[in-house]
């Protein structure tokens, strides 16, 4: 990786690859943008709960990929954890998505241990309650 200067002072650093890599990132038309549509999945989906999240999956004979949203609220903890579970959820997700069945949409709920969970314990959790409830 090419190293960038921040500063004359600051010490060299690496710079972020771009574009970010694609196994990792959902893209836009895997996700759920509008309130509208959590509301209908959290109302009717099919719920799955686990010890840190809870998931919600709706299906539908549209012919599109799985879409994808999450919800993690202040009582997760401050931005820097909510974000950070939140980027952890997205990569569950990403490496989950081939096995979740077209036209699915699926809403992931962060839980306030989830502040605690580590990656290994996330993806468990959702991977089980997608081949529970969006197996393909």
């Amino acid at each position: 990786m090419p190293v960038v200067r921040s500063c004359r002072r600051a010490a060299p650093r690496v710079a972020p690859s771009f574009p970010p890599d694609p196994t990792k990132v959902l893209a836009r038309g895997n996700r759920i943008t509008r309130g509208a549509e959590y509301k209908t999945v959290v109302r009717r989906g099919v719920r799955c709960a686990a010890p840190h999240t809870v998931t919600y999956v709706t299906t539908s004979t549209e012919d599109r990929p799985p879409r994808f949203g999450f919800i993690v609220s202040k009582q997760v903890g401050g931005a820097v954890v909510r974000n950070t579970v939140r980027r952890r959820l997205k990569a569950v997700c990403a490496q989950a998505m081939d096995d979740v069945r077209p036209g699915a949409d699926v809403v992931i709920r962060a839980l306030p241990s989830a502040a605690t969970a580590d990656f290994a314990q996330l993806r468990d959790e959702v991977t089980r309650c997608l081949a529970r409830r969006a197996a393909a």
